[in-house]
């Protein structure tokens, strides 16, 4: 019989609670909520119909209810508001609160304008912006810096040139694919908790998510130069919808990311390996090909990077004894990973840890 049916069998005779499971159980998680814009920075002003009411008001309205409803919806779950009043609060310093906190989560709150006739929400992740609507929107949000004293000496981003945008996305690419599923949560909750119109997940450079290291997503909650919607934005209840919806795509990102990161996998002593199987650790996953060298993965030697589909995936380690893997995805998290997650292989298919643990 094989080594690792072997363990599997002596396993079936104990009864644990990893250590690991009670530690993630009893683990804060920390949302960061950005009401954009404020102070002097009204943001769009919408059809104008309305006097002194500004963007800055309905997003700072909604923020707050977020915060309400995870205090009262997701015990456990510590919520930070970059302001919690109509102040100026410069883009960077948006960023540096979530970093100081060391966030789990930054979703930045506004809300929408076009020259032409448009309806719903839509979730942004920072990437390069595949049409000129996404790039008008990002260069919108982000001539806020223009605002701030001195804002040359803080970014390298040049908001007079729209190709500087493009570098702005490297520094979130290590968690693209979280933002991408919370922003796909929320856009899926607006549609089916706030039953309003979507418009998706979509790409663009925005300074504010540049500046933080943990999923980042931005969210336009709707159109203030559309008349109807504008009359939604501004009323209490449809604040509450937004924030209702909002909320419940955290709690499913949440519930999800629990999921991910509390499998039943035996903590284990002992060797456990597996023949014809090779575990490694994803460390990242990115739409840019990036050098493996160890300086662009916080000081990790080794890297592998593989291409699949249209995304490059990075992995830390190749092995087939399990107790090996886990260590080295202890290490990628102390570095600064947190989202780091085992992968197993057979041959070149990807096969589920669960699964294998269980034949």
């Amino acid at each position: 019989m094989q080594l690792h049916k072997l363990l599997f069998i002596s396993f079936t005779f104990l009864v644990f609670i990893p250590l690991q499971r009670i530690q993630a159980q009893d683990k804060s998680f920390t949302v960061v909520i950005d009401p954009g814009h404020g102070g002097k920075d009204t943001g769009t002003t919408g059809t104008k119909r309305y006097k002194n009411k500004y963007e800055k008001d309905i997003v700072l309205a909604v923020s707050l209810e977020v915060e309400k409803m995870i205090k009262k919806e997701l015990p456990n779950t510590k919520v930070i508001l970059t302001r919690k009043k109509d102040v100026f609060i410069e883009l960077k310093k948006r960023g540096e609160i979530a970093n100081k906190a060391n966030a789990d989560l930054f979703i930045s709150i506004h809300a929408n304008a076009a020259s032409y006739k448009a309806k719903g929400s839509e979730t942004y992740v920072l990437g390069v912006h595949r049409n000129k609507t996404n790039l008008a929107v990002a260069k919108r949000e982000n001539d806020v810096i223009l605002l701030e004293e001195d804002y040359e000496k803080h970014y390298s981003y040049d908001p007079h040139s729209p190709a500087s945008i493009i570098s702005l996305t490297l520094m979130q690419e290590d968690y693209l694919d979280q933002s991408i599923r919370m922003a796909t949560l929320v856009e899926k909750s607006f549609h089916e908790v706030g039953k309003r119109r979507t418009r998706g997940v979509k790409q663009a450079g925005f300074v504010v998510l540049h500046q933080t290291y943990m999923p980042s997503i931005l969210i336009e909650v709707g159109f203030l130069s559309n008349k109807e919607e504008e009359d939604f934005l501004r009323k209490k209840s449809g604040q509450k919808k937004i924030a209702q919806s909002i909320v419940a795509g955290i709690k499913k990102y949440k519930e999800e990311l629990d999921k991910n990161s509390v499998q039943s996998i035996p903590e284990v002593d002992t060797a456990f390996i597996f023949k014809d199987v090779i575990f490694k650790t994803q460390i990242a996953s990115s739409s840019n090909k990036i050098a493996t060298k160890s300086y662009n993965f916080k000081g990790l030697k080794g890297i592998e990077r593989v291409k699949v589909g249209k995304y490059y995936k990075y992995y830390l380690g190749s092995t087939s004894d399990y107790t090996k893997i886990k260590k080295l995805q202890t290490k990628a998290i102390e570095k600064g990973y947190k989202s780091a997650f085992i992968v197993a292989f057979k041959g070149k298919e990807r096969i589920s840890i669960n699964e294998l643990l269980k034949n």
